[in-house]
């Protein structure tokens, strides 16, 4: 019998545990080896009571345990923590990390193991990802780069169809392929993958963890895909507001920025990538207000970039 973990990682958001432990409920049973682990990053709310309660009361304690975090160390501090209780419980085959913020559909959970047992040198895949009004999210990446980071920021039409092979977010496809990286929102992870290259990164506190992971993961000759018969409803930002355009970037978005250019390239590189953004940005700021378009960039992004990743070098501490 296959077997497998799924990780919740949970910081204030207890009803989106349990809607997403809801449904979960029919993977598991349609998965007899699937067992789940929510931990609790120190919520300073009633997570702990809302969750163990629903657990209880559903029946759900046969296959999910809530463990209590000492600290609010992240979604990789979280997930660490959770896969070594699983494996010192039960040692499953693979490691399914998916947000508090999703639904899963039908089969989800099952699909992505089916891929994972027909494709050994597949080490991680990633779920299709979709908003819940039913339009498909962008969840199969490319790396960031200096190219990527110029079309990110200029937005110019021409530009970006001499870059399309650089783009980060690419649009989405309906069959299965291999990509640079996949959303940590769910994505599974062969067990051998953790044996080669180690848990997650601690010093992320959160953003840019998979994509660290999963580039750990290339180099170390494991393949990525993107499996869109595996959908997940995501309620993109809901657990940390990030994605609202109303609100400026975190802190410690920057800082895990930094430390992913710094440790996978060079200080000089992520310097040279924010350079390219910065600039990239500021012209299109010009020319969005010329041609009175919206402005649907994360509020005072330029200011943010200028102080947190440029001035002075990007040494401002972010946490």
């Amino acid at each position: 019998m296959r077997t497998s973990g799924t990780i919740i990682v949970n910081y204030r958001t207890p009803g989106l545990v349990v809607d997403c432990l809801r449904s979960l409920a029919p993977e598991v049973a349609a998965e007899p080896g699937v067992r789940v682990v929510v931990v609790d990053n120190l919520s300073p709310d009633d997570s702990l009571a809302v969750i163990g309660d629903a657990i209880r009361t559903n029946g759900w304690a046969g296959w999910c345990t809530l463990v209590a975090g000492e600290k609010n160390g992240g979604f990789s501090w979280g997930n660490n923590l959770a896969i070594r209780y699983l494996r010192d419980t039960a040692n499953p085959d693979y490691f399914h990390l998916l947000n508090p913020d999703t639904v899963v559909r039908p089969g989800a959970v099952s699909r992505l193991l089916d891929f994972l047992e027909t494709h050994p040198e597949v080490g991680i895949a990633g779920s299709r990802l979709f908003y819940p009004d039913g339009r498909v999210q962008r969840s199969a990446f490319r790396f960031h780069g200096i190219r990527s980071e110029i079309d990110r920021g200029m937005k110019f039409g021409p530009v970006s169809k001499l870059l399309h092979r650089h783009i980060v977010a690419p649009p989405p496809r309906d069959e299965p392929h291999p990509t640079d990286w996949v959303s940590g929102a769910s994505m599974m992870i062969r067990g051998e993958v953790f044996d080669r290259i180690g848990p997650l990164d601690e010093d992320y506190f959160l953003y840019y963890e998979e994509t660290d992971f999963c580039l750990r993961a290339t180099r170390a000759g494991f393949a990525v895909w993107y499996v869109p018969d595996s959908c997940v409803v995501h309620l993109e930002g809901a657990s940390t507001g990030i994605a609202r355009p109303e609100k400026s970037l975190p802190a410690y978005w920057f800082a895990s920025r930094r430390r992913y250019f710094r440790k996978n390239h060079s200080a000089a590189y992520e310097w040279l990538v924010n350079s390219g953004y910065c600039l990239s940005l500021a012209s299109w700021r010009v020319r969005r207000r010329l041609q009175r378009k919206p402005d649907t960039d994360p509020k005072s992004a330029l200011a943010d970039y200028l102080r947190y990743a440029l001035w002075p070098f990007g040494t401002k501490r972010s946490r």
